[in-house]
């Protein structure tokens, strides 16, 4: 599964892609600063500016929203904390097939995260501890990856008003015929999952305000080519010290013993 992206751009870069984009009042970051987010980790639940339909005037707008789904039927959301950790990432199959499942509930609550790049783990024989890739798309600066938001009533902690809270999580596959992601992301439980990465025409149908369920499945199925992704290793990317060149997380590191990714 995926729970580490970078977002490296202007907020007010999302312009370029989305010429009509309303930017909502809530939005409290600078519009015109270059963000140096190169790595935003999912367990830390923190905001991410995110693209939806506003079901009133059907624009797109862009508001800030947390990783991590909050049930909208949470009312104690202490005791709800270890169950979100699990709402991070969802599985594609489940949002039309499963309808126990809360993706098949808000399926229709459709928006887009955009990121410049997204990291994944490799297993390689060897080394004791997997080797981090950092991924993104050829000819894309700015990805927009598929995901599904949810809106919950939750009392304030300090002054017990009750508050609006926005959160969304991120939808992934399976690495079927992407070569490129089935040799990175190569062990553990989410063997072989990625991102839905789509290209940039299929994001923006993802989001508008009609989607017959014949062309929501096909969205969900496609698959984006080995040939489309850039990916290089990069330093360990979960721990607090820096890298020892003093580069950004998201540039090229050099591990040794670490094999070429075989296309």
């Amino acid at each position: 599964m995926c729970y580490d992206v970078s977002f490296t751009v202007s907020i007010k870069q999302l312009s370029d892609y989305f010429p009509d984009l309303v930017f909502d009042d809530q939005l409290e970051m600078d519009f015109n600063m270059e963000h140096n987010f190169t790595h935003i980790a999912g367990h830390a639940y923190g905001k991410h500016p995110i693209i939806y339909v506003h079901r009133e005037d059907t624009a797109p707008h862009c508001r800030l929203m947390e990783w991590g789904v909050i049930t909208h039927y949470t009312k104690d959301e202490e005791a709800y904390k270890r169950y979100r950790a699990t709402m991070l990432n969802i599985r594609s199959e489940r949002i039309l097939d499963d309808p126990k499942s809360y993706w098949y509930k808000i399926r229709q609550k459709r928006c887009l995260i955009p990121v410049t790049g997204f990291y994944e783990h490799r297993e390689v024989d060897g080394l004791k501890k997997k080797v981090p890739y950092f991924i993104r798309l050829k000819g894309q600066p700015i990805m927009f990856i598929p995901g599904l938001y949810s809106v919950v009533e939750l009392p304030d902690k300090i002054t017990g008003e009750m508050i609006k809270r926005h959160t969304y999580a991120m939808i992934t596959r399976e690495a079927v015929t992407n070569d490129v992601m089935k040799q990175i992301h190569n062990g553990g439980v989410d063997e072989n999952r990625m991102p839905l990465l789509l290209p940039f025409e299929l994001s923006k149908r993802w989001i508008q305000k009609e989607l017959q369920e014949g062309e929501y499945r096909e969205i969900l199925k496609y698959e984006m080519p080995s040939e489309a992704l850039l990916y290089h290793s990069v330093y360990t990317i979960r721990s607090p010290k820096g890298r020892p060149d003093e580069k950004e997380k998201n540039e090229y590191y050099q591990w040794e013993g670490v094999p070429e990714i075989v296309i």
